[in-house]
Formats: structure tokens, C-alpha cells, sequence
């Protein structure tokens, strides 16, 4: 097995990720939260720590995971960087 990789291999691999990268983000849309007809400067999106479940006999109580929320502020602006 070779340690290295080949040029050509790297060449297509980029191809590759160009062309799936500039198909308008259909398919990363999935990956992220959207959060359609905003008006404004900014928006928050909700975190909610994290939990753990537990178990619970027959007829038992369910403990609550007293989770964290918290409102995460988005800016709504054009960010640009090059390299």
C-alpha cells in the first residue's frame, strides 16, 4: 500500500469537491438550521444542553434532565474570507 498519494488523484478530488460545493448547497441545505422570512439584523437560534436518560422501573417515575437553553445570536451579515 502506497503511503503517499498520486497528483492525478488529488486533481480529480478537487474537481470533485468543486462541482459539489457549487451546486447552489443542495446538498448541505440539510445540515444546517434554516430559519425562513426573518426581518432584521439579527436572529437567534435555540441550544439546549446536554442530557442523559435514565432508566425507569414499571410504573416509575421519569426523572427530569433539567437541560440548559439558551438563546444563540446570529448576525445576519456577508462574511468573506480569502486565503
Amino acid at each position: 500500500m502506497s503511503t503517499s498519494v498520486s497528483t492525478s488523484f488529488v486533481v480529480q478530488y478537487e474537481r470533485d469537491v468543486h462541482d459539489a460545493f457549487q451546486r447552489e448547497g443542495s446538498y448541505l441545505r440539510d445540515t444546517v438550521r434554516v430559519k425562513e422570512g426573518v426581518v432584521g439584523k439579527e436572529t437567534n437560534f435555540q441550544r439546549i444542553g446536554k442530557g442523559t436518560a435514565t432508566t425507569k422501573a414499571r410504573h416509575g417515575t421519569i426523572t427530569p434532565m433539567n437541560q440548559q437553553h439558551n438563546a444563540i445570536p446570529c448576525p445576519l451579515d456577508d462574511f468573506y474570507a480569502s486565503d
